[in-house]
């Protein structure tokens, strides 16, 4: 059993992280999830807790245990760090070093392990040079970018932006661990 920290960000992708934490909970695998505030006005806490049979965290200053600093623990004890769907605000806030929620707080204190992001947005935003750039930081610094479909998306506009499919997430997952394995 591995420990997997899941980041879930404002996407209209972020239905499927329901199947994403289900898959990897049926699979034996520790899921804990971060989600966005964002992330909260396309999936609740609820789902992603019943999926996971555990808590969902969604604020850092939530604490159920005054001496634990959550997002430091679950770093601590993360064997994986993934957030699907990777919106280009958490893409921005991880590629330059903002700490302002509990997902980019969490990811700046990841170390050590396999660190995926799964981005999800429309092909104008992906397409971004911005965006792009922050990708390109992100890769240099260790992160594996599972690319997006190109497809109709949500708002009728056809593209690359489209969360790869669930099954491609779960096999970047398997491939990080077994890579990290000794």
């Amino acid at each position: 059993m591995k420990n997997i920290v899941l980041g879930v960000t404002g996407s209209i992708a972020a239905y499927k992280a329901a199947d994403l934490t289900s898959a990897l909970t049926k699979s034996g695998h520790r899921v804990d999830v971060i989600l966005t505030k964002g992330g909260r006005e396309f999936i609740t806490p609820l789902t992603l807790q019943t999926l996971s049979k555990n808590r969902v965290y969604t604020d850092v200053f939530q604490m159920d245990d005054p001496s634990e600093v959550k997002h430091i623990s679950l770093s601590k004890k993360a064997d994986l760090f993934v957030v699907a769907p990777a919106s280009a605000d958490i893409i921005g806030k991880i590629a330059n070093g903002i700490a302002d929620d509990m997902l980019s707080s969490a990811a700046l204190a990841m170390q050590g392990i396999p660190m995926l992001l799964a981005p999800a947005m429309n092909t104008r935003m992906y397409e971004n040079p911005v965006v792009q750039e922050n990708l390109a930081k992100l890769k240099k610094r260790g992160y594996r970018i599972i690319e997006p479909r190109e497809t109709i998306l949500a708002d009728g506009d056809r593209g690359k932006g489209a969360l790869a499919e669930v099954g491609e997430i779960l096999r970047a997952i398997t491939e990080s661990l077994e890579e990290k394995a000794p």
